[in-house]
């Protein structure tokens, strides 16, 4: 929660600087409204809860009523809540909230489809780092509550050795040997390869998962043959709406989609006074 409040802390900070010139030139400061978020569009909802702590951010007498909770199907038109309490601390609040409301639901939306894209296969979606600077904890969160799974956090809570450390390594073997002798034994050590030479490479140095890059079809099928269940299977690279199927009937595990987070178009969501 430090983390979501650091969060709002500095967009707010960001936003309203050393304050809100329009409101204070015209709207009194002891005027009261009422107002809705309402839907403008179908989607996925995530972030409610932050929206809500935006506005209690910048006045904690604002009345805050979720009529719905994330992971909901929202429909256009439809009231996600209410609020009550000075007009001139929602409309403080109202560009954060929004930006934070509309982002996390267009990611939990984007990841629903493609959840729903993979539907009867074993393979899981998952995200990647390719979140916006700061809001990663957001980002993540909102993939889990369109369905999807989450890769590591961040640097520190994961092995997976990419096409860069392995040539600063001097090679596959070595790279993961390296990892070997200094990770503890409860973390699982993720190896990046571009080819069924170094799928085959990784499967000898004991790689716990091996991650198949920008693979054809073809090569995505022959290599889950090769690995036969000894290692976790993740396809990444060149994952699309139009390819995820296609990939996940491969028999891959895990689908790692950096549009997730990295291209999503903002929900469609207003506040209005009433």
């Amino acid at each position: 929660m430090f983390a979501i409040q650091r969060i709002i802390q500095t967009a707010l900070e960001e936003d309203i600087g050393l304050g809100d010139i329009t409101t204070e030139v015209t709207v009194a400061s002891d005027t009261i409204v009422r107002a809705e978020l309402v839907a403008k569009e179908d989607f996925v909802l995530a972030g409610l809860d932050v929206a809500g702590q935006v506005f209690k951010t910048v006045d904690p007498a604002i009345a805050y009523e979720k009529l719905l909770q994330d992971g909901c199907r929202v429909r256009k038109g439809e009231v996600i809540a209410w609020l009550r309490g000075s007009a001139a601390g929602l409309l403080k609040g109202e560009r954060v909230a929004l930006n934070l409301l509309q982002r996390m639901s267009a990611i939990a939306s984007l990841t629903s489809q493609y959840v729903a894209a993979v539907s009867g296969t074993k393979a899981v979606i998952v995200d990647t780092r390719k979140t916006v600077p700061g809001l990663r904890v957001l980002d993540k969160y909102s993939v889990r509550m369109g369905g999807g799974r989450n890769h590591r956090i961040g640097l520190f809570d994961g092995v997976l050795i990419k096409e860069n450390h392995i040539a600063a390594a001097g090679g596959i073997a070595e790279a993961i040997s390296r990892a070997k002798q200094k990770v503890p034994h409860t973390l699982k050590i993720e190896i990046e390869t571009r080819n069924l030479d170094e799928v085959e490479q990784a499967l000898t140095a004991g790689a716990d998962i091996i991650m198949l890059d920008n693979m054809t079809f073809d090569e995505l099928r022959q290599a889950v043959e090769r690995i036969a269940g000894q290692a976790l299977i993740e396809a990444s690279g060149g994952v699309n709406l139009e390819t995820v199927a296609d990939i996940a009937s491969t028999g891959v595990d895990i689908i790692s989609v950096g549009a997730l987070t990295h291209s999503v178009k903002a929900a469609d969501i207003s506040m209005l006074f009433d």
